[in-house]
């Protein structure tokens, strides 16, 4: 027997938008359900970057990705939305009456009046480079695609490699945390946005 949820607005993807439509749709007294194929809330802030600080959230100068989806959490909170996590919407449909059928990778089947697509960049796979033998590396070894925690990195001598945002953002921050940062980029520009102020 499937898990059948009904709803009045089900949003696709946890990340920052979804869970601002979740506050958003609440103060409009619509019922909410959220659906992403990561295990938790918050998309990319929280499964690649809890820890990192993001500088483009109107309100904030500063603020960990991790507080920020803390923050979000507590503000939709009063609406009591409901979650399914883990699971992808593989397909959905229109009914006879204008209203939504979705169906997840699990089973799970959403019954709604609106279906709020926020899927952001969906959920993270690393562009891993070409290098023999890499995967030896991996798993704690020595080859970290994210930065769960800066602390892993205390007076170690890292080499990040990359030239967007991340990259920039983790060599300024990693610089007072790590004993020697060196950032390695194959192009000879960078593509993150221009310096943001710092205190």
């Amino acid at each position: 027997m499937p898990n059948t949820i009904s709803t009045d607005i089900c949003i696709v993807g946890a990340g920052p938008v979804g869970l601002f439509a979740v506050f958003e749709a609440g103060l409009l007294k619509l019922r909410c359900h959220v659906v992403d194929a990561l295990p938790q809330p918050g998309g990319q802030l929280s499964e690649i970057y809890p820890k990192k600080p993001i500088y483009d959230i109107p309100g904030f100068p500063e603020i960990l990705a991790g507080d920020l989806v803390d923050n979000l959490m507590k503000q939709i909170e009063p609406f009591h939305p409901t979650f399914t996590l883990g699971e992808r919407v593989e397909r959905f449909a229109k009914l006879d009456d204008g209203s939504f059928q979705l169906y997840t990778t699990d089973g799970t089947e959403i019954h709604c009046k609106a279906v709020a697509i926020a899927g952001g960049l969906g959920s993270f796979e690393p562009r891993k480079p070409a290098v023999e033998n890499l995967e030896q590396f991996e798993g704690g070894k020595g080859v970290h695609y994210m930065v769960r925690d800066p602390e892993y990195f205390r007076d170690q001598k890292i080499v990040i490699a990359g030239g967007g945002d991340s990259a920039l953002d983790w060599t300024n921050f990693l610089a007072n945390v790590a004993a020697d940062v060196t950032l390695v980029h194959r192009g000879t520009t960078f593509r993150a946005p221009p310096t943001r102020p710092r205190k």
